[in-house]
Formats: C-alpha cells, structure tokens, sequence
C-alpha cells in the first residue's frame, strides 16, 4: 500500500469518477488524481478550482480542494473539503465503488447523506426523503435498502467518534493537492 508521502509520483494518473443513479443514469461525474492507498481505500484528489458535473450538464466549479476516500468494501464514498467549505465531510451512501479499470471507479448513488459542518461537531443525516421516493421510482430491492440504512448508521457513529478515515486520516492526503483540513 502507498502512503501520501510515497503516493506524490502517482498523483498526475487521473482517474474517471462516476456516481450514477439506481437506473443507470449518470449522475455526479469528475476527473480527479490518483493520489495512493492506504488501510481505508483508494484516495483521489482534486485541486481548487477542479470542476464536476452532474450528468451531461455543464460543468461545475469547485473553489475548495477535496480528496475522495473508496473504500474497497463498504457502501459509501467520502470526501473531505478544504476550508473554508462549510462542509468537512460530506459522505454518500452508495453501493460498493467498482473499479471497471484502474482509471474508472463508479457506484451507485443511494440518496442517502451523512454531512459534517465545520461549525457543528455532530454529523447529520439528510436526504431521506430523496431515499424514501427512489425506493418506489426505481424499486430499490430490500437488501439494498437495509445496506444503506445499515451504512448511514454506521456512518452516523463513525463520524461523530472520529473513527477509522474520519479520524484525520485525510489530512496528508488533502495536503498533496493544495488543501488544508
């Protein structure tokens, strides 16, 4: 496994992230760096002023930096933003990233969001009722929702007791692409 430290040679391969909806559509999409991995997952990083896009819309600015964690087996992704952002974490609740090729990771998105503010030391869970309307609209099966229900939860501990990648795990490898936690 890579360290942050040994990872700045790899840090240029970009790698193609695509969160997609249950039906397949492209949802959230973006370019970013391979930057290592480590005993969490795989981290990518993404400068200020990197850009995003969901599905073939136009493109989105982003004026922070952020690494994104993928853990091998588990059904989220996180990233963690630079400050000033108002949002330190920000976790998706998806299914497990499959890595199609060494330069695609997608997953899909399962509406579900733990959030950690800046200002706020306890994280929040939102977008229930965005969870609650696909599980009809796109027949989510039983057992994706309890993996997702079961993730959010544990999501939810993880973050409040700064546990595993949420406690400054991210910070070296924030610091390879110009950001400070």
């Amino acid at each position: 496994m890579s360290t942050p430290d040994s990872a700045l040679a790899g840090a240029q391969r970009l790698v193609q992230v695509n969160y997609r909806k249950y039906d397949g559509s492209l949802h959230w999409n973006l370019r970013m760096h391979r930057l290592g991995e480590d005993e969490h997952g795989t981290w990518l990083g993404l400068p200020a002023g990197g850009v995003m896009r969901k599905g073939n819309d136009p493109e989105v600015a982003i004026a922070e930096a952020h690494v994104l964690l993928f853990p091998r087996v588990a059904w989220w992704t996180a990233a963690f933003n630079a400050a000033p952002r108002s949002t330190r974490i920000y976790c998706d609740i998806t299914t497990p990233p499959r890595w199609p090729s060494p330069d695609e990771v997608t997953m899909v998105d399962l509406d579900l969001d733990v959030l950690l503010k800046r200002d706020d030391p306890a994280p929040i869970l939102v977008d229930e009722d965005e969870f609650a309307e696909h599980q009809v609209r796109y027949g989510y099966p039983a057992d994706v929702v309890t993996a997702a229900e079961e993730s959010a939860g544990w999501l939810m501990d993880a973050v409040a007791g700064a546990r595993g990648p949420f406690g400054g795990a991210h910070e070296a490898w924030l610091s390879m692409v110009g950001g400070a936690a």
